[in-house]
């Protein structure tokens, strides 16, 4: 369950966010949403993979783990990468818009949330959310960078999966994990750039595909397979581990 309202400094102003990452924050999880604003970031990390929603529509998810519930990067100390993916960042905080996208007046407002039924929201430690005075705090700028960086992604990935389902680009994969002669793991209804049909565009598509910025998508979508070696390594790790 959730309650989400609206952030204000007069309600909320001793809001405080626990900032670390673990279980009981939801970070125990073997797939997350990732936005082709992070992309760049998340290539680093994390293989990549598109696939559908219930109502079909392709998203990008960054593999975790290969169990349920299962996140091969967290520990006892915290998330062990670089790199958060920004859904996992955002904590409690959501946006919306207020107002008629559709309208010819003013342009609609992004508004801030706050779910202060999460398990990172306190009143007595971690990060506060607004200054003494009523500011934003240091750490609530950073949450509206991200969440503006989850919108604008939000905004793009449709134009992108049409981009590249529009060259063919988009292809399924089988990934098929051995672990020893008693593990395996084969990871369904999974889909990705195909390298081939990459290098294979002609050079107006290329150009086009250059130009829209989507170029550089497909190519961290690509480098980011070589992740799984990561993924494999660190499964093994814990496994030893046991």
């Amino acid at each position: 369950m959730t309650n989400r309202v609206l952030l204000n400094n007069v309600d909320h102003g001793d809001l405080r966010v626990l900032t670390g990452h673990g279980a009981r924050f939801g970070d125990d999880i073997n797939q997350v949403l990732v936005l082709p604003t992070e992309f760049e970031d998340v290539q680093r990390e994390y293989p990549m993979f598109f696939r559908k929603d219930a109502n079909g529509a392709y998203q990008t998810i960054a593999l975790l783990g290969l169990d349920r519930d299962e996140n091969l990067f967290l520990d006892d100390g915290g998330w062990r990468a670089r790199y958060v993916p920004a859904v996992q960042q955002r904590g409690p905080f959501s946006i919306a818009l207020q107002g008629d996208r559709s309208a010819d007046s003013a342009q609609p407002e992004l508004m801030i949330h706050v779910d202060l039924d999460h398990p990172r929201i306190s009143r007595t430690e971690g990060e506060a959310v607004f200054l003494p005075a009523g500011g934003n705090a240091p750490y609530l700028q950073g949450v509206v960078g991200l969440l503006g960086a989850i919108y604008d992604g939000l905004e793009i990935a449709p134009s992108m999966f049409a981009a590249f389902d529009d060259l063919a680009l988009i292809e399924p994969v089988a990934v098929e994990i051995k672990l020893d002669d008693e593990r395996s793991y084969d990871l369904p209804d999974l889909y990705t750039i195909s390298q081939e049909r990459l290098v294979g565009l002609d050079a107006a598509d290329l150009l086009r595909l250059h130009r829209s910025g989507l170029l550089r998508a497909a190519q961290w979508v690509v480098s980011s397979m070589g992740n799984l070696r990561t993924l494999i390594d660190l499964k093994n790790r814990r496994l030893t581990a046991v």
